[in-house]
């Protein structure tokens, strides 16, 4: 695979961004009544989506390493993954905005964009390649009957 970078560290680094954009840029502040209640919700939205996707993974017994799609040993399509074929990163994208409505700089929600960007064209292009060419017929129908995202 194609992928140099673990999708934590780049779900880190986007957050670094996130923080350095809020802390320098001297506009695009904004509050709004419920912002801080509206960050714990999306993060512990993204806890939670994380732990599903995660545990319905170990029940599969496959690998939840995207690096080494080798080691995949099944399709998971149940659970969470009926309704988001990327929950993991999904939930990483709930913490991205989560703490970019702590931050509260309006531009971060283009730091966010980027995140989808970056995974959708140097992370799960490159493991959809590697799961139709594991997969087969099975993987196609899935991401037919499945979104991407949400």
């Amino acid at each position: 695979m194609h992928i140099k970078l673990f999708p934590p560290l780049v779900m880190l680094l986007f957050g670094i961004l996130m923080y350095l954009l809020a802390r320098f840029l001297p506009f695009g502040d904004f509050d709004f009544f419920g912002r801080l209640q509206l960050a714990i919700f999306l993060g512990t939205l993204g806890v939670l989506v994380m732990f599903l996707a995660i545990f319905k993974f170990w029940r599969s017994k496959t690998t939840t390493n995207p690096i080494n799609l080798k080691k995949t040993t099944q399709l998971v399509t149940t659970g969470i993954y009926r309704y988001t074929r990327n929950p993991m990163y999904l939930a990483m994208l709930l913490f991205l905005l989560a703490f970019g409505l702590k931050l509260g700089n309006a531009f971060n929600t283009l730091l966010a964009a980027g995140f989808v960007y970056y995974m959708n064209h140097f992370q799960i292009k490159h493991e959809e390649e590697a799961l139709t060419s594991r997969f087969g017929k099975a993987y196609r129908v899935y991401c037919k009957e499945t979104r991407r995202w949400f």
